[in-house]
């Protein structure tokens, strides 16, 4: 980017900082945390046998969601074979609620395994469920520094919440019973 100001080669990402502070003072998993709460105040969207669906408290988007299992393990390979399918079919249900609720373009769907990929929370494997929409990387990240959420997490819980525990009924099938 030679030629371009310094600052331009920045990505600016400001509303992370509270997610950073807040994990650096953590000595315990808040993965392995939430499930001993209320689903309003973990913001957990549905709990299935072995894993369970929770919103992102410092989201990307609206209706950014994780798909966590209940062990504590570091990786998709150290997951069991139900375990495995049932964080697959959570995704698959979580996919099919947020296309209804909000008619997103697209999705990223990711797991980052290890701090050195970019986990927040590295000692507990989760997946990444993004609605993406054309556009909503606008000018106000781009210039302003700063991303703007349209919805209240408490409200996306209410939208998604009777959605997914719809498709779960629907899928519960797909999820080991054992």
């Amino acid at each position: 980017m030679s030629g371009w100001p310094r600052w331009l080669s920045i990505l600016w990402a400001p509303w992370r900082l509270a997610y950073i502070r807040d994990a650096s003072r953590r000595d315990t998993c808040v993965f392995c945390e939430a499930p001993r709460m209320g689903d309003d105040e973990a913001l957990i969207v549905y709990r299935g046998r072995r894993a369970y669906i929770i919103l992102n408290r410092f989201p990307y988007n609206s209706g950014h969601l994780m798909i966590a299992p209940y062990r504590h393990v570091a990786s998709l390979e150290d997951l069991s074979f139900e375990e495995l399918v049932d964080v697959m079919v959570l995704v698959k249900i979580s996919l099919k609620a947020l296309r209804e609720a909000y008619s997103p373009h697209g999705f990223n769907i990711g797991v980052n395994v290890g701090e050195a990929a970019g986990a927040g929370v590295a000692g507990h494997v989760h997946v990444h469920v993004v609605p993406r929409w054309v556009g909503d990387t606008n000018y106000m990240t781009v210039t302003g520094g700063v991303k703007v959420i349209p919805q209240l997490l408490e409200d996306t819980l209410k939208t998604l919440k009777p959605l997914v525990e719809r498709i779960a009924k629907e899928h519960e099938g797909e999820l080991f019973e054992h």
